[in-house]
């Protein structure tokens, strides 16, 4: 019999757990390569767990509600067809109905409401410790899978004040669990996401010695196109065009000319990146980060851009990103802009080697030249910010390759078709 163990993914950079939601798969299935077999959660994302070859599972390591570690064997299967299945585990059915029991001796702490929707350990702890009873917390909507409860469904019910009045809430329902005074001031407890965003700045800053680079570009050309076209754009695809898709194809052409900007570093070894796959910085609805990633950008035109771009977007917003979805990214893309910010600096998102920021797009009186003599327009100016490793990319390609960027920017074709 030839039996191979089947270990819980990496889903992404930072997350080190899961927990297990469902079995699609159990002792004794027969299942075919790639079928998904596992359900599970993490902070950021619910995701399915693949098979990893055609065969039968012949052995299930955790339960349901179990946080396991990445990297964890989780199941075992034969891969010859020819294997005798013995009952279900002893030890397995023992776990779970000790899980049960234990949950089904607290009322508040019950993993199922009526109608099959689950509750992971984390949203009933949070729940808890937030003094949310368990009948309060199944009128809320879940914006997971089956409509299940996120930290950040239950996050955002209680910072909008809805919380119900019977418990010891009043000014701390509007912050995040684990909120309380000392001495006048307030002390709030990084929520899990918060904690793991923060190691993973402070490693990255650790890792790579930060350069940025800027320059100004006039998107005027750019923006008049926008302006022009973004009504029959949206009536001729359903999508609405922002300038987000337009910087990446900029960026993607930019990555073509300066391939060494798409690379990761392995100890002495730069490892240069077939793909180019374009990470999207963009806030989650409780303020934590997350980067999602439009793949193979280099092969969509802009319209397949501003489809991958506004799908990813609202998968975010909605809190429905999976792990594939946030798995993959050679370079990224930080619209500081969003928040009026003229620049910034931002921070490497490891292993990548660049990050570019776009800032604000403002209109400003600047000297152009037009018929030979130097003339004061109005102009629409943006600045971009390159942050760059300087263990691998030295200030001649950063700055050379920052500067295709803008140049990509103030040579858009305004006469372009859409």
């Amino acid at each position: 019999m030839a039996s191979i163990e089947i270990k819980l993914p990496k889903m992404g950079e930072s997350i080190k757990e899961a927990t297990v939601l469902n079995w699609l798969k159990q002792v004794g299935d027969a299942v075919e390569k790639d079928d998904p077999i596992l359900e599970v959660a993490t902070d950021k994302v619910d995701s399915e767990v693949a098979a990893p070859e055609s065969g039968v599972i012949t052995e299930i390591l955790f339960s349901e509600n179990d946080v396991v570690p990445v990297g964890t064997v989780i199941a075992k299967m034969d891969t010859t067809g020819s294997a005798e299945i013995a009952a279900p585990e002893t030890k397995i059915e023992e776990k779970q109905s000790n899980v049960e029991e234990a949950n089904n001796s607290k009322p508040d702490s019950q993993r199922f409401d009526d109608e099959g929707r689950f509750y992971s350990p984390l949203v009933r702890s949070m729940a808890e410790k937030e003094g949310v009873s368990f009948d309060e917390l199944k009128t809320i909507t879940g914006s997971g899978q089956n409509g299940r409860v996120l930290k950040n469904d239950l996050l955002s019910y209680i910072e909008s004040g809805q919380k119900a009045t019977s418990t010891k809430q009043s000014v701390e329902s509007n912050f995040t669990p684990k909120s309380t005074y000392e001495g006048g001031q307030q002390i709030i407890e990084m929520d899990r996401m918060r904690s793991m965003i923060a190691d993973h700045m402070v490693h990255s800053v650790q890792t790579s010695p930060h350069v940025t680079a800027y320059v100004e570009a006039d998107v005027t050309k750019m923006v008049k196109w926008r302006e022009k076209n973004k009504a029959a754009f949206q009536e001729k695809y359903g999508e609405k065009i922002t300038y987000t898709p337009i910087f990446v194809e900029a960026v993607v052409k930019a990555i073509q000319e300066f391939p060494l900007i798409n690379v990761s570093v392995d100890g002495k070894k730069i490892i240069v990146k077939n793909d180019i796959n374009i990470g999207l910085a963009a806030a989650l609805p409780s303020g934590n980060l997350i980067v999602p990633v439009i793949k193979n950008a280099d092969q969509k035109n802009l319209l397949g851009l501003t489809k991958e771009t506004n799908s990813l977007v609202q998968k975010a917003r909605t809190n429905k990103l999976k792990a594939d979805d946030i798995q993959g990214s050679t370079f990224t893309i930080s619209n500081v802009g969003t928040f009026r910010n003229l620049m910034g600096t931002p921070i490497i998102n490891q292993p990548e080697v660049a990050i570019l920021a776009t800032g604000s797009i403002n209109k400003r009186a600047v000297v152009v030249t037009q018929d030979g003599e130097d003339v004061i327009a109005i102009r629409s100016m943006i600045y971009l910010s390159l942050s760059f490793d300087h263990r691998v990319v030295d200030g001649n390609l950063g700055g050379s390759f920052l500067a295709r960027i803008g140049d990509f920017l103030e040579e858009f074709d305004s006469n372009r078709s859409i």
